[in-house]
């Protein structure tokens, strides 16, 4: 169950996030500014956002495996449509002439995020129903691992196949993803056990009525997903750009950063299991989130002048991409261990809802900031985020695990 639910999880963040990953062939070989080319990488973050709560709504009444096996076909199909799009567009004319099939590829890619949004909730309700609280921490973080192990698939491929074969070459890889997810769901998955509605009526009480227990982490998440998202989408184009690594090169740096990164959320995850506590590791990553991106961003801004600058600035953005995503794991087990069988799909609906859509606004306003003020000081500005979100994290209002 934790494999399969992984791997679906694994095969969505793929379609979500990949498009960051052509930014730099559709800055250059499209003619598209670094916020337009922005604005693309975002749509299927769009799609996502606009259907998480009805997916949440989807897993509450009808299961986990049959909005797994729902979402991942349709995932395929918006990939299949976004390709089909791709390969009408030239990316020897001019801008004007690619901006129409950029556009459907666009569209399409939204349909595909929506349709990716079902395995948000569902995955991980299969980790939560088939494991125990004492081991649920560790369990969600090696299922929270899809999300930077799906990024990295994209980072080490989707470049390098833009770059020498086009773009739709390069989307076949999270299509094809999302596909094979499909067939393991369909011959793995179960859905896990829980009372019936009658058996326990405080469990299918409305939890957001209860306190702002809830309501917090989900604002928290929404500041910490920020600085995520950034150096996510923005660090292979800061390397290429700033730095003039190949996209091959730059490829596999972040995807040794998703590898990094997948350890940091196993090991949050382990770590609040020993504590007791989610919310307490939660709010130490918030710390050193918003420490790092400021190194970060100080070493980048220095990186072209002092040149030892530059290897620190690289080691931190390795460093940052762990960090900054070591709390979703910590966030998602809270949300439904709280929220209760009968609600959780829904607030891990609400909680990846206002995460994306931090997530979704984080390419074009990057983009901007960078265009006008640089890397270094994008990256420093982020750090904003992860500092106010250490008093909103709800330690103090924690059920502590037994």
């Amino acid at each position: 169950m934790l494999a399969s639910s992984t791997a679906a999880q694994a095969a969505s963040a793929a379609m979500v996030t990949g498009p960051a990953f052509l930014i730099p062939q559709l800055h250059t070989a499209y003619g598209m500014s670094l916020g337009e080319a922005g604005l693309v990488a975002s749509a299927p973050l769009l799609g996502m956002m606009l259907t998480l709560i009805a997916w949440g709504v989807v897993v509450d009444h009808r299961g986990e495996r049959f909005s797994l096996l729902v979402g991942l076909v349709a995932a395929a199909v918006g990939g299949g449509l976004a390709i089909a799009g791709a390969a009408t567009g030239d990316p020897g004319g001019s801008a004007d002439a690619a901006r129409g099939p950029v556009v459907a590829m666009a569209l399409a890619l939204v349909l595909a995020g929506a349709a990716s949004g079902a395995t948000n909730s569902a995955s991980g309700r299969v980790v939560v129903g088939w494991f125990p609280p004492e081991r649920r921490g560790l369990a969600m973080g090696i299922r929270q691992t899809a999300q930077p192990l799906g990024v990295g698939l994209a980072a080490a491929t989707m470049a390098v196949l833009a770059e020498r074969a086009g773009i739709g070459a390069a989307l076949w890889v999270p299509t094809a993803a999302c596909a094979l997810a499909a067939v393991v769901v369909a011959a793995v998955v179960l859905d896990p056990p829980r009372p019936q509605r009658h058996e326990a009526p405080a469990h299918a009480a409305n939890p957001y009525r209860q306190d702002r227990f809830l309501a917090r982490i989900h604002g928290a998440s929404v500041l910490l997903v920020g600085p995520q998202f950034l150096v996510w989408t923005f660090g292979l184009t800061w390397l290429i750009d700033d730095l003039g690594w190949s996209a091959a090169a730059a490829g596999l740096l972040m995807l040794g950063t998703q590898l990094v990164g997948a350890g940091a959320r196993i090991g949050a995850g382990w770590w609040s299991d020993v504590a007791g506590s989610r919310m307490r590791p939660m709010r130490q990553v918030a710390v050193l989130a918003a420490v790092t991106m400021l190194a970060l961003g100080a070493a980048a801004a220095a990186s072209g002048s002092v040149a030892w600058l530059t290897g620190a600035a690289v080691l931190l953005l390795v460093a940052a991409s762990a960090i900054t995503v070591a709390d979703n794991g910590l966030a998602f087990t809270a949300v439904a261990e709280r929220a209760g069988p009968f609600w959780s799909g829904r607030a891990m609906g609400m909680q990846n809802t206002a995460q994306h859509l931090m997530a979704a606004a984080v390419p074009p306003v990057a983009g901007l900031t960078i265009t006008h003020l640089g890397y270094g000081a994008a990256f420093a500005i982020a750090a904003a985020l992860p500092l106010a979100a250490v008093p909103l994290v709800p330690v103090a209002h924690e059920r502590l695990i037994s």
